[in-house]
């Protein structure tokens, strides 16, 4: 591997402790404006120091995210969906790699789809991102999308799917978490990390997920409603952290998360 490409992953995926935490902003491009990220700069701005990779679209990298951050970016290059849309699976790659390099990214990401009508087209969408990723250095992170077909979130589906990306060479693989999730870790050959999904019921039931799936061999998580979405976002994003880089387990990451969050209950509006 060339040293660009090992220097961009090494700024991901941390080399003191083998893990990453993303934070996940690029949900606007099937989904639009959500609930807590109407304004995407003002959710951000307090996450950006506390993620180790901030995963948005370009749109929203160009107009709402601080230029002068040290915080390394993995670019969403796939769209062309949406919700309102018939089939949240048929996605293209949407920004070519030049304009990527103009934004200085560490990596790009985009979805695909195994099992459904547009399987062909996003695996070949993967490949040749993979190609052009090889000749600037720049890596690939797969995300196992499934659309709203929540049935697939089991393993003998994700499976297939990490290592078929993978086997396009990806260089690092997004998927759920699910029972049996060491089987997912287990047939793929590149790093996993998690998606958040939609909103849990609980901060504890996030960061239970969060530390079930490192145990199992995650190397991180790429969180975005579990975080943004929370009552009290800047205490989530540091309690999720600690179960990552630390190893803090679900309760002693919680009782974090319940002392951040009482100290600031306690600042001053407008601070």
């Amino acid at each position: 591997m060339d040293w660009g490409m090992q220097n961009r992953l090494s700024r991901i995926i941390k080399p003191d402790t083998g893990k990453t935490v993303m934070l996940a902003v690029d949900h606007g491009y099937f989904l639009g404006a959500m609930s807590r990220i109407e304004n995407p700069a003002a959710t951000i701005k307090p996450l950006l120091p506390y993620c180790d990779t901030l995963m948005p679209t370009r749109g929203v990298l160009r107009t709402s995210v601080d230029p002068a951050t040290d915080t390394p970016i993995c670019l969403r290059v796939s769209g062309g969906n949406s919700i309102a849309g018939g089939n949240l699976a048929n996605e293209g790659i949407t920004v070519d790699f030049e304009d990527a390099i103009r934004l200085n990214v560490a990596a790009v990401a985009l979805s695909i789809y195994v099992g459904t009508e547009y399987e062909h087209q996003t695996l070949l969408n993967l490949s040749e991102l993979v190609n052009a990723g090889q000749t600037y250095g720049i890596p690939v992170l797969a995300v196992t999308a499934v659309g709203k077909e929540l049935e697939k979130r089991d393993a003998r589906y994700l499976k297939l799917c990490c290592r078929i990306a993978a086997e396009l060479g990806a260089h690092i693989v997004k998927t759920y978490y699910c029972e049996d999730f060491e089987q997912v870790v287990n047939g793929c050959p590149v790093p996993v990390v998690i998606a958040g999904g939609p909103k849990l019921k609980t901060e504890l039931d996030a960061m239970k997920m969060a530390y079930d799936a490192i145990q199992k061999g995650a190397v991180g998580v790429d969180m975005g409603r579990n975080i943004w979405q929370s009552d009290y976002p800047v205490p989530m994003i540091r309690a999720i952290r600690e179960v990552v880089h630390n190893g803090a387990k679900p309760a002693e990451a919680h009782d974090l998360f319940q002392q951040l969050k009482s100290e600031a209950q306690k600042e001053p509006v407008g601070v």
